[in-house]
């Protein structure tokens, strides 16, 4: 456990704002979250790999910093493995492991920012999969017992970018290991997005895994910022699910807006890229602030923008959109 008072987190949020907590802690096992100091000021920040957080102001608290590290094998048979990855590991970085070990299922989800145990938080997805769709179970230190605990599927109630540790969990619980259930031999999803057309590019007509995660990257590469060249959170917005009669209403105006799918009966999902980018805002900065100029939805600090800038311009985009679509944006991030 290491522990510092007034420590800056600039290195430690990938908006690079130069923001600072009363109290940082790191943890690097188990046994250090069941021997906090009883003095640690609240409130309480659990910090992963900083890539979902927008700090808008110096932290009064203290940040704990979840810094386990390991990933492995649980159990396997003919079909299936059961893998895990410790709360701090690097989540692109456990995805190529997976890779390394020819197991699929997350190999759409290569290269999101974060780590493995902030990916069930946000139920991180992209390209048609989702954590939830080869999660197994977790392992989390609940605060309000002071003892490990593990949750299932059903504990975690997932929803999209939702689960119970944005809710009623939420500051009670810090995950700690993550186990997903990979296939050894795998259906591949290429149908979501821009997969299938990448790998026409790349000239591959019967993908594998390591081809889908090669056209996801390449796709991200080609579409999103690297934080360390220029500070963001990926997506800030969520995808809007909008009724079906809204759709066709806005059809009538906009006929070729894209929209997929959900599981819910008369509900339809509307890319918030494609409503940013029609109402003006891709690549237009005011100040130090911006949405990319490649992808709309990632909202960018030009080099010196503060967090309350930030924030301020993401409503002004929300605004926009309300008043063009009649939908109303939802960040993606945890706003500080």
């Amino acid at each position: 456990m290491i522990r510092r008072k007034n420590f800056s987190l600039k290195s430690l949020n990938t908006f690079g704002l130069d923001v600072q907590t009363r109290e940082y802690v790191r943890i690097h096992s188990t046994e250090d979250l069941q021997n906090l100091p009883a003095d640690l000021p609240k409130p309480w920040f659990f910090l992963g790999g900083g890539s979902n957080i927008l700090f808008t102001r110096d932290f009064p608290g203290t940040v704990l910093h979840i810094d386990l590290r390991g990933r492995g094998i649980a159990s396997e048979n003919e079909h299936e493995a059961v893998v895990f990855g410790m709360a701090g590991e690097n989540w692109h970085e456990f995805v190529s492991y997976t890779l390394q070990l020819n197991l699929g299922g997350i190999e759409n989800l290569s290269l999101i920012p974060g780590n493995v145990g902030t990916a069930p938080v946000q139920n991180i997805g992209a390209y048609g999969v989702e954590l939830r769709d080869v999660f197994d179970h977790l392992e989390a230190y609940d605060l309000d017992t002071g003892k490990m605990v593990s949750l299932t599927l059903e504990d975690c109630d997932f929803a999209y970018r939702n689960s119970i540790f944005k809710r009623t969990g939420k500051n009670r619980y810090i995950i700690t290991k993550v186990f997903l259930r990979l296939q050894k031999h795998p259906q591949i999803k290429t149908h979501y997005g821009a997969i299938a057309q990448e790998l026409e590019t790349m000239q591959i007509s019967n993908p594998d895994i390591h081809d889908v995660a090669r056209a996801v990257i390449r796709i991200r590469k080609s579409k999103l910022p690297d934080p360390a060249d220029l500070g963001n959170c990926g997506s800030f917005f969520k995808n809007p699910v909008i009724d079906t009669h809204h759709l066709e209403k806005l059809k009538k105006d906009y006929p070729d807006i894209p929209n997929f799918p959900t599981n819910t009966a008369n509900k339809t999902k509307v890319p918030a890229g494609w409503l940013i980018e029609q109402s003006g805002w891709k690549g237009k900065a005011i100040g130090s602030v911006s949405m990319h100029n490649r992808q709309a939805l990632v909202l960018v600090n030009l080099g010196k923008a503060t967090g309350k800038e930030l924030l301020a311009h993401a409503a002004r985009v929300k605004e926009s959109v309300v008043e063009k679509f009649g939908i109303h944006l939802e960040e993606e991030v945890n706003v500080l």
